[in-house]
């Protein structure tokens, strides 16, 4: 949990800097969306293969180079200059990055009973609300010094500007959390199949026999990701072009709420799904992203059209609590109907399908800003737009596919041994 703490502060605090970056260095609000996709494609291009590893190999060696890797390109972000060196910089960050929840899932498979997987993921993914919300919590308090401050001489790299410094500070303490990583023991795998199996045949058995499940929880939850993500990473900018509050003070008031509000969604949606699926309702994981979704659509909805900076900030605590019950549980999904053995696999094959959206939300985003609505308070237009095309069609294919699900979990019940305590 840690670690993906760490790591979402390494990836989102580019939404802090957008407006200062796009001042100095001359981009446009589709070339910031592209400095998120970069990072998004490549932590899903480099997810298969990493995962591949952590079904055959040490998984906490993997994740400990892997936060090696994403803290020194966090911090070389801080140093580039021009769009293309901070969009490979940002390309390292994911390649980094990828290395984590792959591994993780398929240690937490190991080691946590079926039943208990939901608020196990729920722990884990807790990290990436804290980090989303210190990212924009405390990486607000730092741009907020840094913003107009003089460039910064440092030796070699010449003239940074000051807020480029953010991703220095958040970069850093990565290395701690990677001796961290170290002391931890690697689990016992409990299965153990021929590698040549393991290789091709559980894979594609486990594809092939779960086909509609896996095509609706993936189609849905990308188009709910791609509205997901353009509203997070949007959000410092639609309060300063909208609500004109500096992007670095509404992210101080976003990030605390995002933590409290965010948490709270994770929690009592695990809860409330580990007390269903206690009772035999086998879709209740999905039943309850349903309903978390819906809400979603429905408040974002209702923030573009608040009047006042105060009367979205309250509307934006309903928002985050019902933005964290799908997310979370599409990831608790998948342990549970997958065989062990294959876990990591499944996981970078369903990261590699959010990234997509991940890759597609912000950018399309600000293209829909610099094209169709471009008056300087246009992106909540673009807002609206994406909301109400991607939230809706994600809800669609959530209900179609929940009885596909239940009888996965049906089949999973069948097949696999129960988990001892």
């Amino acid at each position: 949990m840690v670690a993906m703490l760490v790591s979402f502060v390494d990836r989102q605090i580019i939404a802090l800097v957008i407006e200062p970056m796009k001042v100095d260095l001359g981009i446009t609000d589709t070339q910031a969306g592209w400095l998120y996709s970069g990072f998004a494609l490549f932590y899903a291009i480099a997810g298969y293969p990493i995962a591949w590893l952590a079904d055959r190999s040490n998984r906490k060696v993997i994740v400990s180079i892997g936060i090696f890797f994403w803290s020194i390109f966090t911090m070389a972000c801080g140093v580039m200059k021009g769009f293309w060196p901070l969009f490979l910089a940002r390309v390292g960050v994911g390649v980094g990055e990828a290395t984590l929840t792959p591994c993780a899932h398929s240690m937490l498979g190991d080691v946590i009973p079926k039943h208990r997987i939901p608020i196990a993921l729920a722990i884990f993914q807790g990290g990436a609300i804290l980090g989303t919300g210190f990212a924009f919590m405390f990486g607000g308090i730092v741009v907020s010094f840094l913003r107009d401050a003089e460039p910064v001489i440092l030796p070699y790299f010449g003239a940074v500007n000051a807020w480029q410094l953010a991703f220095v500070y958040v970069g850093a303490p990565g290395f701690l959390v990677m001796l961290l990583m170290m002391t931890i023991r690697e689990p016992a795998r409990l299965v153990t199949t021929p590698k040549k199996k393991a290789d091709r045949s559980k894979i594609v058995e486990f594809y092939a026999s779960n086909w509609k499940t896996i095509l609706f929880h993936h189609a849905a939850f990308m188009m709910l990701v791609v509205m997901g993500y353009s509203f997070v990473f949007w959000t410092p900018s639609f309060f300063e072009r909208v609500h004109g509050i500096a992007a670095e003070r509404a992210s101080i008031v976003y990030g605390l709420t995002f933590i409290i509000a965010g948490g709270f969604g994770t929690a009592s949606s695990a809860m409330l799904a580990q007390k269903w699926m206690a009772k035999g309702r086998r879709d209740a994981l999905i039943v309850i992203a349903i309903a978390g979704a819906i809400g979603l659509v429905a408040t974002v909805l209702t923030i573009q059209l608040a009047q006042t900076a105060l009367a979205a900030f309250l509307l934006y605590i309903p928002a985050l609590v019902f933005l964290n019950v799908p997310f979370g549980l599409s990831f608790a999904a998948l342990p549970i109907i997958a065989p062990p053995d294959v876990r990591a696999q499944v996981a970078a094959i369903y990261m590699l399908i959010l990234s997509i959206g991940n890759a597609l939300g912000p950018p399309l985003t600000g293209w829909l800003s610099d094209n169709v609505f471009t008056e300087r308070g246009g992106i909540l237009y673009s807002l609206v737009a994406m909301t109400s095309l991607f939230g809706t069609v994600g809800i669609v294919l959530l209900w179609a596919g929940r009885r596909h699900f239940a009888d996965s979990v049906a089949r999973t019940e069948n097949l696999q041994p129960p988990v001892p305590n």
